[in-house]
């Protein structure tokens, strides 16, 4: 019996120094202040994207939570107010699924909001289906969704410099492939919508943010406007709520023993946003509050530059006036 309380005794230590030191990752230690600055968050109704609200609205910004839903983007709001003491926190329509939704938060907000200093692209879907346009759902929401909201707000950014635009991307981007000439004939990133193809189509969605965020710092090279990607850390939330009742199921025990909670999930995005002195590093990818090596299929500025051009096409937008 003593040996057995000694053996679980030494795998509690180990896994409390495995979450502590490796998988709670590091804290955004920035004290930066935000009173007189406009934030978007998209997403921001829930995970993640709700927390990272919270603590950008305690440092007292005027924070948009740009959310699908209506009745959990106002509970949100309501919510974050209470916690931080910021009246300045309000809910917009936001469906990255319908291009049509996105214009028209734009337009929404270009008309409403006399600034902008951050867009934090945190959005992001993993499962089957298709968007209102017809592009499957990984790739038009995570991808062009985020990649037409970013180009439709761009010149207010420029008006507010210096500004950041902050996109969530994840380490899985490594295992992602863009095929060009299925885009090209289907709208699709992948060729079918089975389970394994839903994964394909997110690593290959979160490649895509990758190379917008690379081929974003090209364009504004020479401007106060920086942008950054990031993993957020390996987090359990509502991203998998489209994913089928067994695999639901069979993360859940594993996401509560080793996965980060929405705090620890926001951190590196906080830290991109927040963080003075990361200006010269537009373009770059982050992880654990740092800057990480980004995977080979990321650095590819030929690729970067034809995703945007044909990103360009499919949500119809022309170039960015430099």
């Amino acid at each position: 019996m003593s040996l057995f309380l000694y053996l679980a005794s030494v795998v509690v230590c180990v896994y409390v120094l495995l979450f502590y030191g490796v998988l709670k990752g590091a804290r955004c230690l920035s004290s930066v202040c935000l009173k007189g600055k406009t934030v978007i968050v998209t997403g921001s109704n829930t995970g993640i994207g709700k927390s990272t609200a919270l603590e950008i609205a305690k440092r007292g910004a005027r924070v948009i939570l740009a959310c699908r839903n209506k009745e959990k983007g106002e509970t949100a709001a309501f919510d974050i107010r209470a916690e931080s003491g910021n009246n300045q926190v309000l809910f917009m329509e936001l469906d990255l699924a319908s291009l049509k939704s996105v214009r028209r938060f734009a337009e929404t907000f270009l008309n409403t909001e006399p600034r902008l200093d951050i867009l934090i692209n945190n959005a992001g879907v993993i499962g089957p289906g298709y968007t209102e346009d017809g592009f499957d759902l990984a790739f038009g929401v995570n991808h062009l969704g985020h990649f037409l909201l970013t180009n439709l707000l761009l010149e207010r950014l420029r008006q507010c410099y210096p500004s950041r635009v902050i996109t969530v991307s994840a380490h899985l981007h490594r295992f992602g492939n863009i095929d060009f000439h299925l885009l090209a004939s289907q709208k699709e990133a992948v060729s079918n919508q089975s389970t394994w193809h839903n994964f394909q189509a997110y690593c290959n969605s979160k490649l895509c943010n990758v190379l917008f965020t690379r081929q974003l710092a090209n364009q504004l090279e020479g401007t106060d406007v920086t942008c950054y990607a990031l993993h957020p850390g390996v987090i359990y939330t509502e991203l998998c709520r489209n994913m089928s009742q067994w695999l639901q199921l069979l993360m859940m025990p594993l996401a509560k023993l080793f996965f980060l909670d929405p705090k620890g999930g926001s951190q590196t995005t906080l830290y991109c946003a927040l963080q003075e002195g990361i200006e010269p590093l537009s373009g770059s990818y982050f992880s654990n509050c740092s800057l990480y090596k980004v995977g080979a299929k990321g650095v590819n500025d030929g690729v970067a530059k034809k995703l945007w051009e044909v990103s360009e096409r499919l949500t119809g937008i022309g170039q960015i006036n430099q």
